[in-house]
């Protein structure tokens, strides 16, 4: 398609073209021309944030559960800078987001004004692909490689300064993203299907788009023909899960516990997820936590497609087509028994459990909190379960956010710890002006759980019981306690407190039966 236009219009036309159907923004000068070419076409929706990190964890959100790009406005550096958190998430969890960042005009950046700031060097650390437009001319196609990036789960980044964003551009084509993945390496799909003839106990570690139920299903034709054992990567991106679906061993997040599991194979297959390393380095103990001398094959790469690989591998394994029954309309599911009286961590888990809805969407930033459920996800009715890939906390309430918008059909539950909803708050306020149909638990033990415990592991230095009461106020939250229901209510969200479990579950039941967003405080 070829037709006259300026820069943004270039971008927009581009973005559709590549069937991008929102944006979420928090735009400023630099960006306003975007928004204005946004108004001619209604095929992208523009979606607001109050600050950058709920733009990018809501496009994180989104892009997991589509598996297409996700498209963010960023006002110049510091934009960037508020949205780095969630997209160091994204990039973790090889989610499709395709952020455009505004920069001052070409002939403006020499001044020095005050929100100037090296937007690439910022760009670079939670992008895998990204560039600076200089002409007009190439927009399009600068447009293009960004999108295809994406498309094979990245985050890519294209910096656009205004100038360029206004200049007329006669007769500037259109591109369209073409992304493909690379066919299956023959060579090793055979190399894996040898290595089961030489080895008797075979892990095959399951990431990213293996984690979908079209993998899923291919390893348990695997695990049917094979008996090898399935693993899940410790924070899986997106996992489906349910009666119907195989149930896989999660990796640990210790790593003392995570070496032990892992050193029992004698071979390990690697599908769309690098390998495993301990999230931080404790004195002693390995980091790496696959032994060096262990075998390893990786179904791995940003355009190896690991789903077909784990398909090859089923059929040159001559495994059985179809290992599962259709459990699709409730046969098969088993639910906790609802538990009674004053809420724990391990009653609040079994509640949610004992009622969340057949394809519900469970986003866990619980941190601490959900242990006790994650269990019971395996015999529930089928359902999506998302973590925090990359450990930046603030991830839970904004991909909340744009889970709801990418699946308005399916119920979203938000299973989430007080200390790091505060990071992204602002999310509520999304989805009470968007009107989403978002649960969200807050899990209230007034404190940073995860810090206690770690301050308790700490060797060789100080242990938690003989802390001074100045070091372990740093991990509570208790001095002014949070107040939910009013932060919430301020928001536009529908808000109780609840502290015992027939509450809790009345209180869930509504939740889910009455439209628009909802927030229940449970007081542990």
């Amino acid at each position: 398609m070829v037709t006259k236009m300026n820069g943004s219009n270039i971008v927009i036309s581009t973005a559709v073209a590549a069937g991008i159907e929102i944006c979420f923004t928090n735009p400023g000068t630099t960006e306003l021309p975007l928004l204005t070419a946004m108004d001619t076409v209604p095929e992208i929706r523009p979606v607001l944030g109050l600050t950058e990190s709920v733009c990018t964890g809501a496009a994180d959100g989104y892009a997991r559960m589509l598996r297409k790009p996700a498209m963010t406005l960023l006002h110049l550096g510091p934009g960037l800078a508020n949205g780095i958190a969630n997209l160091h998430n994204a990039r973790r969890a090889k989610s499709p987001v395709f952020n455009i960042i505004g920069e001052h005009a070409t002939w403006h950046r020499s001044a020095d004004p005050p929100l100037a700031m090296d937007i690439q060097s910022l760009a670079c650390t939670v992008s895998d692909w990204q560039h600076t437009c200089e002409t007009v001319q190439t927009l399009s196609c600068d447009t293009v490689n960004a999108i295809s990036a994406a498309m094979n789960g990245a985050v890519s980044t294209l910096i656009v300064p205004h100038d360029i964003l206004l200049k007329k551009c006669e007769g500037q084509k259109i591109d369209i993203p073409r992304p493909a993945f690379n066919p299956p390496d023959s060579k090793l799909i055979d190399k894996a299907a040898q290595s089961f003839k030489k080895h008797k106990k075979i892990g095959i570690i399951m990431g990213g788009r293996a984690l979908y139920e079209p993998g899923l299903l291919a390893g348990e034709r695997i695990r049917t023909k094979t008996r090898c054992d399935l693993l899940s990567v410790t924070f899986p991106p997106c996992l489906d899960r349910g009666t119907g679906l195989p149930a896989l061993r999660r990796i640990p997040y210790f790593p003392e516990k995570a070496i032990k599991l892992l050193s029992k194979y004698e071979l390990l297959i690697l599908a769309d997820t690098p390998e495993p390393v301990a999230f931080f380095g404790y004195e002693g103990v390995c980091g790496n936590l696959i032994p060096k001398d262990l075998p390893r094959i990786c179904f791995t790469g940003s355009s190896f497609d690991a789903v077909s690989a784990l398909e090859c591998l089923a059929d040159a394994l001559n495994a059985p087509l179809r290992t599962f029954p259709n459990q699709e309309d409730g046969d098969g599911h088993i639910r906790p028994v609802m538990p009674s009286g004053q809420l724990t961590v391990q009653k609040a888990g079994a509640v949610l459990a004992a009622l969340q809805p057949e394809r519900a969407i469970i986003v866990d930033e619980a941190i601490t909190g959900s242990g006790p459920y994650v269990p019971l996800g395996a015999t529930l009715p089928r359902h999506t379960y998302m973590t925090l890939t990359g450990g930046a906390i603030g991830f839970g309430i904004p991909c909340a956010t744009g889970a709801a918008l990418a699946c308005p059909d399916r119920p979203v539950i938000c299973f989430q710890a007080d200390g790091s909803a505060m990071y992204s708050l602002q999310a509520l306020w999304t989805q009470a002006r968007e009107q989403l149909d978002v649960t969200t638990l807050i899990c209230s033990n007034k404190s940073y759980k995860i810090l206690q415990i770690e301050l308790a592991r700490q060797k060789g230095g100080l242990q938690a019981n003989g802390l001074s009461e100045k070091i372990m106020a740093m991990s509570r939250l208790d001095r002014p306690a949070l107040d939910w229901t009013k932060i919430a209510i301020g928001f536009g969200v529908s808000a109780v407190a609840v502290d015992n479990t027939q509450d809790m579950a009345e209180e869930l039941e509504k939740a889910l039966a009455e439209p628009g967003p909802h927030l229940i405080e449970l007081t542990l």
